[in-house]
């Protein structure tokens, strides 16, 4: 189902506000309840909870940067793609609810990792997972978010080549 002009509009905001409460709610709560660096571990240790400041950008790159570098790589540059994100799935009708939903997502996740650099000037991860030798960076909420819209962008593009190829085989 297609959602048309304002309902649209009405529905990437929605998605757009969930995202980044998750994220900041989630934050907040680390912030509030657990002292930097206090592990506690879950699953037969498979998922460490842990509240670690990030400095820098993913898997903490750019953390050494001087000014101004840090600010237009970290702050500007992604404040200036997460607009034109946001602008292009608002006006661009025809896009698949897939797609939207991927690229609202991604905006969504952006914006609650980057309203934590200008308010607190550093992002606030705590989860990280350990199966054998397999283990991800410590991460949030955000992060969580931009890998779901990821998926559904890669999921859209998937179902759009198998619709393409099976009308070119009805053809």
């Amino acid at each position: 189902m297609k959602l048309k002009g304002a309902y649209r509009i009405a529905a990437i905001l929605a998605l757009l506000a969930l995202n980044i409460s998750c994220d900041q709610v989630t934050k907040s709560m680390m912030r509030d309840h657990i002292n930097i660096y206090d592990q506690y571990y879950f699953l037969d240790g498979h998922v460490t909870l842990l509240h670690v400041e990030n400095t820098g950008a993913f898997l903490s790159l750019g953390d050494k940067l001087v000014q101004p570098f840090r600010f237009i790589v970290l702050t500007l540059l992604p404040i200036l793609a997460l607009i034109g994100g946001l602008v292009y799935v608002m006006v661009k009708p025809k896009m698949s609810p897939l797609m939207a939903m991927g690229i609202v997502c991604c905006i969504g996740g952006g914006i609650g990792n980057l309203y934590d650099r200008i308010a607190h000037d550093s992002v606030t991860d705590f989860v990280h997972l350990k199966f054998g030798p397999l283990q991800t960076g410590i991460f949030n909420a955000a992060d969580v978010s931009i890998m779901i819209g990821l998926g559904l962008i890669l999921l859209d593009g998937f179902v759009a080549k198998r619709r393409q190829n099976s009308s070119g085989a009805s053809a």
